[in-house]
């Protein structure tokens, strides 16, 4: 039997890879590292990338494994999973790989303005209902400017034909330059050797998608930080389904 939250929690405040500062603590309790990351944490200059909505970790620790001359951050809320990412973290001695247990929401107290180079966002939660909540949106994306380098990469990974499509429209809608993009990763021809490269990283949940028939959609887009960014004014088909075998709650057919 594997171990209980409770237990996983436990474990994770002893873990030198892993900081906490969710909603609760972070009001009362600076984050000290910010601006630091490189000196204080990782001892190198590399790049940092991070993973926003992490989930296990898996994909933060496939990508620190095959580029050692990057840094990776995986950051989420639920730190029940990301226990399983940190602790293979630290058995496999990665040192380029770091976890971050905090609301997304708040993301830009923990960076200074230019020290991450790319983010990844791997299987959000489309939020159909919400666009503000969406990973994707201008909300978020003026949150990031305030930390990623002027034309930082945003990579998007997603099942969801609603955030893949509501995506391609803010980036169309705001002239972001798009680097790649895919309605079907896995069969696709026109890929760069790099993004070949990180086809062989699959978490639980993405082989999962994939065994249900469903194309995995990608697209890489550069954030400048000039120009005020716009919301798309589209109506856009619903997904028919929600993750982990679960149908849509929703009687809608479209959302903006």
């Amino acid at each position: 039997m594997g171990k209980g939250k409770l237990a996983k929690f436990a474990d994770m405040e002893t873990y030198e890879n892993v900081f906490q500062y969710p909603y609760s603590v972070v009001e009362h309790v600076p984050f000290e590292m910010k601006g630091h990351w490189h000196e204080e944490y990782f001892h190198n200059q590399n790049p940092i990338v991070l993973e926003l909505g992490c989930g296990k970790g898996e994909y933060a620790v496939g990508l620190a494994k095959q580029f050692p001359d990057v840094n990776f951050i995986g950051v989420d809320i639920k730190g029940a999973r990301m226990w399983t990412g940190a602790t293979q973290a630290l058995q496999e001695g990665l040192k380029n790989v770091a976890f971050l247990r905090t609301n997304i929401e708040i993301i830009d107290r923990f960076f200074a303005p230019d020290e991450v180079q790319e983010i990844w966002l791997t299987f959000s939660d489309p939020q159909m209902k919400n666009p503000r909540k969406r990973l994707t949106s201008t909300y978020f994306m003026n949150r990031y400017r305030h930390f990623l380098v002027d034309g930082g990469i945003i990579h998007l990974k997603t099942d969801s034909n609603f955030l893949f499509t509501y995506t391609s429209y803010m980036v169309e809608k705001n002239h972001l330059p798009v680097e790649e993009k895919t309605d079907d990763l896995y069969h696709s021809s026109h890929l760069s050797p790099l993004t070949t490269q990180l086809l062989s990283i699959q978490t639980y949940y993405e082989s999962m998608w994939i065994a249900r028939g469903l194309n995995i959609k990608y697209i890489k887009f550069q954030l400048p930080h000039e120009g005020e960014l716009q919301e798309p004014d589209v109506e856009i088909e619903l997904d028919d389904y929600r993750s982990y075998h679960r149908d849509k709650r929703s009687s809608k057919d479209k959302a903006k």
